[in-house]
């Protein structure tokens, strides 16, 4: 009995693993580096405040962004734990176009609904703590569609492994 071919599950596993890695450049990026976007700078700012305040807002914002690494890190893992489930079926042909498009899929649904959620819904940050924070935030979602439109065309545009490859 012959498996169909699909390559739905190398596509789900990409694609959670983009969500968790995107969570990562975001977090490290932009929360630690950069020190703006953290998960809740908006209600509990971190500029323009005294400095007794400054500690209890800072330790506010690192629980937030703590729980968020966890949210990156486990959807990491499930990435990983999918990816290996893929692999190891051998009616799902490895491409690394798919893979990788499909990585660029997750990473761009993640800065999509977060940037709608937490952004524009919520409010409870925004990628800059700044007048002009909206540019920075439409920017944001921006990026998400480039990246979402990106990896579902080359997804779709892929042809390179029709067949499953062999494995032992």
């Amino acid at each position: 009995m012959n498996a169909e071919v699909t390559r739905r599950p190398l596509i789900t596993a990409g694609t959670a693993l983009g969500i968790g890695m995107g969570g990562f450049v975001d977090g490290i990026v932009l929360h630690q580096l950069l020190q703006v976007h953290n998960m809740l700078s908006a209600k509990y700012p971190t500029r323009g405040i005294p400095p007794e305040q400054l500690v209890v807002n800072l330790e506010i914002n690192m629980f937030w962004d703590g729980l968020f690494h966890v949210f990156t890190w486990v959807m990491t893992a499930v990435g990983l734990a999918l990816l290996w489930h893929a692999v190891r079926q051998r009616n799902v042909p490895l491409s690394t176009q798919t893979f990788v498009a499909s990585m660029f899929l997750g990473w761009g649904l993640f800065n999509l609904v977060e940037g709608i959620i937490d952004h524009h819904v919520l409010h409870i940050h925004h990628v800059t703590d700044t007048d002009n924070h909206l540019l920075w935030d439409l920017a944001f979602l921006a990026s998400g569609v480039v990246m979402i439109v990106g990896g579902w065309v080359a997804i779709a545009g892929d042809r390179s492994d029709a067949s499953p490859m062999e494995r032992h």
